[in-house]
């Protein structure tokens, strides 16, 4: 016998023992699943409906459609929504790990979309992991190609997790029109109003709603892996209600960040709000947008009695000066440049932590906009003044100090070169 038919036949017959192994584990099985298996038991368990293919079986389960009406309309003119005919699919996963990477395993993915006012739910959930193939087929044909898709920090887990498990299934992700990821969005809109920007957390203090009983989100691995270890399929339930509520946060979260887009509803907004939408219209280069906002939160400081008064605090005092500069910003980038030197000149004399930055920015507009050194250097020296005292209090500024140094040696340097050219002038 050759070396080569000798090494040969042990290979054969490891192989061969290596998938009976595989065929009594049940994994990569072709044949329907044996009555009483683990996929019967968490379809049981979960209300679910088994389905079985060539490729696998999973758990698709439905529930209950949920009146959820969603102006699009004004969805659509928020910063990085997208247009009112698009399709939106919620989407959620729940996995074996917070990880990406090749061992971390979706084991049920929620998904939530809109049939006119009604929000529908679906689940699936994968029995063991040799059904992988069937669970990823099912899911990919619920994934509309000219869909966007909208998850809460999905773009750097759950959809990155979802394409490396393609991948290593040797086909290509679904295609989707756009990714909606709430979660920059909520932080930088609503971030004043949020110890931390946790989904339950957003929850509470945006919908006002609380969950009993929910399982917590470091339990959900394991709950997993113990039942595809022979323990109990029941704890399941509570992962699959923790999943559908996670989808219907993002539906109700949509919603209520919609009323955002009316250009009059808005009005009614808390101005930390608006101050956050300004920023984000901002980002998008849609400034008109980011000034109506501005105007409409500093409406709201003349209107409420919760706003800035004679007898305000520091802290929102300051809030205040921060949307009259955030303002100023705004009208200059739009090119009212007049509009935004005299909004400056007016923070300047309000007073407060901002006058620096104020006195240097107007003076920038004075000497480049309006043609006036004269009084660009006015108001560099009382920034400069205001430089001398903080030093004098032992809390120097010192980047305020070079700023004033600077401008003002170029602008005496200037008025000197006007006063020779008009005495020259003169003498002609």
């Amino acid at each position: 016998m050759s070396p080569t038919v000798a090494t040969s036949v042990p290979l054969e017959r490891r192989l061969a023992n290596f998938r009976a192994r595989r065929g009594e584990a049940g994994w990569g099985r072709l044949s329907p699943p044996r009555p009483g298996g683990l996929a019967e038991r968490i379809a049981a368990a979960l209300g679910g409906e088994m389905i079985h293919g060539q490729t696998g079986t999973f758990i698709r389960i439905e529930a209950a459609v949920e009146h959820l009406p969603l102006d699009r309309t004004c969805l659509a003119r928020l910063p990085g929504h997208p247009g009112e005919d698009v399709p939106l699919l919620c989407l959620d996963t729940e996995t074996t790990g917070l990880g990406t990477a090749t061992g971390t395993v979706v084991f049920l993915v929620g998904l939530g979309w809109w049939e006119g006012p009604s929000f529908r739910r679906v689940q699936l959930v994968l029995p063991d992991h040799a059904d992988e193939p069937a669970f990823l087929t099912a899911l990919r044909d619920l994934i509309p190609s000219g869909a966007w898709l909208v998850t809460y920090n999905g773009r750097a887990f759950d959809w990155p997790l979802l394409v490396t498990r393609y991948r290593l299934d040797r086909r290509p992700p679904p295609i989707s029109a756009g990714h909606l990821d709430l979660l920059p969005f909520i932080r930088r809109v609503f971030r004043h109003r949020l110890p931390d920007a946790r989904l339950r957390t957003v929850e509470v203090a945006l919908l006002g709603g609380y969950r009993h009983g929910d399982v917590e989100s470091w339990q959900i691995p394991a709950i997993y892996i113990d039942m595809l270890r022979g323990g109990p399929v029941e704890p399941l339930r509570a992962v699959a209600r923790h999943n559908v509520e996670d989808v219907r946060s993002l539906a109700r979260l949509l919603a209520y960040s919609a009323r955002l887009g009316d250009p009059v509803g808005r009005a009614a907004a808390e101005r930390g709000d608006l101050a956050g939408l300004a920023r984000g219209y901002a980002r998008e280069r849609r400034h008109s947008e980011a000034l109506a906002c501005l105007d409409a939160a500093l409406a709201g400081d003349e209107q409420s009695p919760a706003w800035p008064s004679a007898r305000e605090d520091r802290t929102s005092r300051l809030e205040r000066q921060r949307l009259l500069a955030e303002r100023a910003w705004t009208l200059r980038r739009l090119g009212q440049f007049d509009e935004a030197i005299a909004s400056w000149r007016d923070l300047a004399h309000e007073g407060g932590p901002l006058v620096p930055l104020a006195l240097i920015e107007l003076a920038k507009g004075l000497e480049w906009r309006q043609r006036d050194p004269a009084g660009a250097l006015r108001a560099t020296d009382q920034a400069g003044s205001l430089a001398e005292r903080a030093r004098q209090l032992g809390r120097p500024l010192p980047l305020l100090e070079r700023e004033v140094s600077r401008r003002r040696r170029r602008l005496l340097a200037r008025l000197a070169r006007q006063n020779r050219h008009l005495v020259g002038s003169q003498a002609g």
